[in-house]
C-alpha cells in the first residue's frame, strides 16, 4: 500500500462492517484524500492501492454516485439491504451522513463507516 508522506493529504479511517452477518469480520483501512476531496475519490484511490478493497456504484443523475457493493457484498432491494454511510467522531456515537459519498468531505480524525444493514 502506498502511503503519502507529505501534508498534501487528509487521512481518515474507513471501517467496513456487516450488521446482518455477525460472522463477517470488521475491516479497517487508512484512506487519504486531497484537502476538500470527497469520500468517493478516497474510495477510488483505496481500490487502486489496496487489492483487498473493492466497491461498485451506480450513478444517479440527481444524487451522484450510489454505493452498491463493498468487497463483493451487494445491497438487495428484495432483501431490503444496503450500505449505510456513517461518520464517527472520537468519543461520540456514529451518525448517518447527511449527504452521499460524492458530496461528503472526510475530515482528519473522523472515521467513516460503511455498514451493511437493512432498512
Amino acid at each position: 500500500m502506498t502511503t503519502p508522506t507529505d501534508d498534501k493529504y487528509i487521512y481518515f479511517v474507513l471501517v467496513v462492517e456487516n450488521s446482518i452477518d455477525q460472522q463477517e469480520l470488521t475491516e479497517y483501512y487508512v484512506v487519504h484524500v486531497v484537502p476538500g476531496g470527497n469520500l468517493f475519490g478516497g474510495l477510488e484511490m483505496l481500490q487502486k492501492e489496496n487489492n483487498k478493497f473493492t466497491f461498485t456504484y451506480t450513478e444517479d443523475p440527481n444524487y451522484g454516485p450510489f454505493l452498491e457493493s463493498v468487497n463483493g457484498v451487494y445491497g438487495n432491494k428484495e432483501e431490503q439491504t444496503y450500505w449505510q454511510l456513517l461518520e464517527k467522531e472520537p468519543n461520540k456515537e456514529p451518525v448517518p451522513l447527511s449527504v452521499g459519498m460524492g458530496s461528503y468531505i472526510p475530515r482528519e480524525g473522523v472515521a467513516v463507516i460503511l455498514n451493511f444493514t437493512r432498512w
